[in-house]
């Protein structure tokens, strides 16, 4: 059974916008889309940069550094120069209340 940890509310969020957190030392961007909410590990794996501060363009977020583009629901590289996907992690919707599953977070990257 997954331990969740709450991260904030749904309101707390703006569609088509990523939001930058830390969880537990951890870089994590929160995105909304079609009124579901998605977690990604926040560092782009080509290049440090937050993914959260990139252009969201339907299921997508482009790294404002080198413009790679990961896959918001699923965390696959789409195009690069990045090569590797980023860590999804697991969102838990109670009402309005947003929380994370805590194994997925322990396997994000630290900056």
């Amino acid at each position: 059974m997954a331990n969740w940890v709450k991260v904030g509310q749904r309101n707390d969020l703006v569609a088509e916008r990523g939001r930058g957190i830390e969880v537990e030392g951890r870089p994590i961007g929160l995105y909304s889309l079609d009124d579901r909410v998605y977690a990604l590990a926040d560092i782009c794996p080509h290049a440090y940069a937050l993914l959260s501060s990139g252009f969201v363009e339907g299921d997508e977020v482009e790294c404002p550094l080198h413009f790679a583009r990961f896959n918001i629901v699923t965390g696959r590289c789409t195009a690069g120069p990045a090569e590797d996907d980023v860590p999804s992690i697991p969102v838990d919707m109670r009402g309005d209340e947003v929380f994370l599953d805590v194994e997925a977070i322990a396997a994000v990257p630290t900056r």
